[in-house]
């Protein structure tokens, strides 16, 4: 159901690019009672009139029918290529042109380098699309940046009347530049789409032991599925910041790593490695005693037939008892297999002898 407002408060907003989130632009901006028209390489004539959108599959036309504001909601990766196509000379001379792409900086040095100087440059960034935002708006977040906006009233009053659409909508309102932007969705929206495409890599299922925790990873997956592999790569591409962040991610789950086959392997060497180490006696000691401590070799000999070597440590062994092993698994994922035997008195009287 279309809202009616009076027509010094109705935009004409057209719209380049009608795939999903153009359809999705549009028809909010319909329903408040905006004229919307659209225009795209595929004919959406059926879509946009059941939106209550005009659609023109030619570029021309669209351009000559002069909307007052213009968003381009293309992909991140042809967002060039489809403006460099678009006859912008058939454009009202004060038309205000919108990005809306997830990028911020790539787009706005763009704008400035290709628009004519005439024509005014807001980007923004939704930060909801179709599915988080097929609801209410409520509390959604808005960023916008009046890059580039003429001083006289009538061009001050249209990007206002663009923005108060978004106001009444219900969202939250954040004005920031496009270079703070895009450093703080390098963590908020790239590190969120690479971890659930991580996940999602995974296979991860629901079971029927689900915990909330458990289902907000499952809920993860599944809007980053949603969104094209495009635009992750764009987010990536177009995002100076991104490479710094997915450093980071990979050195955090080092950390995270380290920490746990540290605490493994702590804990494998105190069961190998009950009691601590003999203490060696001081030089000049065993100078004075080498005699008996030659005497005692034989003695200490059979004594240790009772035991195995291991890494220099004597490692006890109890007679009769069952075999055991003990895997240790090292930070680089190596697998290292320590295994004592039960009854190891043989190899031990064997390997005393070998040494005499």
């Amino acid at each position: 159901m279309q809202t009616k407002i009076s027509r010094d408060k109705q935009l004409t907003v057209g719209i380049v690019g009608f795939g999903t989130f153009g359809q999705f632009m549009a028809k909010r901006l319909a329903s408040a009672g905006h004229r919307v028209l659209a225009t795209s390489r595929t004919p959406y004539y059926q879509e946009a009139a059941a939106i209550g959108a005009e659609f023109f599959e030619d570029a021309d036309d669209f351009c000559e029918e002069h909307p007052d504001v213009v968003i381009l909601a293309t992909s991140i990766l042809s967002t060039e290529a489809v403006l460099r196509n678009l006859p912008l000379t058939r454009l009202k001379r004060s038309t205000l042109i919108v990005d809306v792409l997830s990028v911020k900086v790539f787009p706005k040095q763009l704008l400035l380098r290709l628009l004519p100087p005439e024509l005014d440059i807001l980007c923004t960034h939704p930060m909801f699309g179709p599915d988080s935002g097929k609801g209410s708006w409520d509390g959604l977040n808005f960023m916008y940046d009046a890059v580039r906006v003429g001083k006289e009233p009538r061009r001050q009053q249209r990007l206002e009347l663009f923005l108060e659409f978004f106001r009444k909508q219900g969202c939250r309102m954040v004005e920031m530049t496009c270079e703070e932007h895009d450093r703080q969705a390098a963590s908020t929206q790239f590190v969120t789409h690479t971890v659930g495409r991580m996940l999602g890599a995974m296979g991860l299922s629901s079971t029927d032991i689900d915990t909330r925790g458990y289902e907000a990873l499952l809920k993860l997956v599944d809007n980053t599925a949603h969104d094209s592999f495009d635009l992750y790569y764009g987010l990536f591409l177009y995002n100076t910041n991104a490479t710094e962040e997915l450093e980071r991610l990979e050195k955090a789950f080092d950390v995270v790593k380290k920490q746990l086959f540290g605490r493994l392997h702590d804990i494998a060497r105190k069961q190998l490695f009950p009691s601590a180490p003999p203490t060696a006696l001081p030089s000049s000691t065993a100078a004075a005693s080498g005699s008996s401590s030659s005497s005692s070799s034989s003695s200490s000999s059979r004594s240790d037939r009772g035991s195995a070597s291991s890494g220099g440590l004597p490692v006890p062994a109890v007679p009769g008892a069952p075999s055991a092993s003990v895997t240790l698994v090292s930070n680089n994922g190596l697998k290292q297999g320590l295994k004592q035997e039960g009854a190891v008195a043989a190899g031990g009287a064997t390997e005393a002898a070998a040494k005499q």
